[in-house]
């Protein structure tokens, strides 16, 4: 009897053992979306590339030139990557504040390459032109504040109309 129901035990522990082994094993991932970046991440990593790429270009065309022309040429060079990159992501993520941040560097390049075109300059003229750069840079600085708050509150008043009516 003993023998018995030890061969009966050891059954059912074997099927109890198999049945918990059965649900912990894991079935092979799909290794085809798990393991491979997106296709978006993809083409948003060949857009940045394609960015540094033009960056490099332009300031290897500034390698030949020499003082203030040469700051100039790398200021416009690095301003248009900044934009390019603002836009770049502007266009993955469409927002306000990302389009906001769009126009705040097109006007930030403006005003690195007008400085440097200033430092050519000598005396007076260098620092009126600066100055007449700064009030350009400030404006366009304000300017776009001032149009991305009037699109806040167009936002905010629209929910808020849109809210109960009875």
């Amino acid at each position: 009897m003993t023998l018995k129901l030890c061969s009966i035990v050891a059954a059912l522990a074997l099927a109890f053992a198999t049945g918990a082994q059965a649900q912990t094993q894991t079935t092979p991932r799909d290794t085809t979306k798990a393991d491979r970046p997106s296709a978006d991440r993809k083409v948003k990593n060949a857009e940045e590339d394609r960015i540094e790429a033009e960056y490099k270009s332009a300031k290897a065309k500034c390698d030949a030139m020499k003082g203030a022309e040469k700051e100039v040429c790398e200021a416009d060079a690095k301003g248009k990557q900044k934009v390019a990159k603002a836009e770049l992501d502007a266009q993955k993520n469409p927002s306000a504040r990302n389009q906001q941040k769009v126009e705040e560097a097109k006007a930030e390049h403006k005003y690195e390459v007008a400085k440097e075109k200033c430092d050519a300059q000598k005396g007076k003229e260098e620092r009126a032109c600066e100055k007449e750069a700064k009030a350009e840079y400030d404006k366009a600085k304000a300017d776009i504040k001032k149009q991305f708050a009037a699109r806040k509150d167009d936002k905010s008043n629209r929910s808020a109309s849109s809210g109960t009516s009875k």
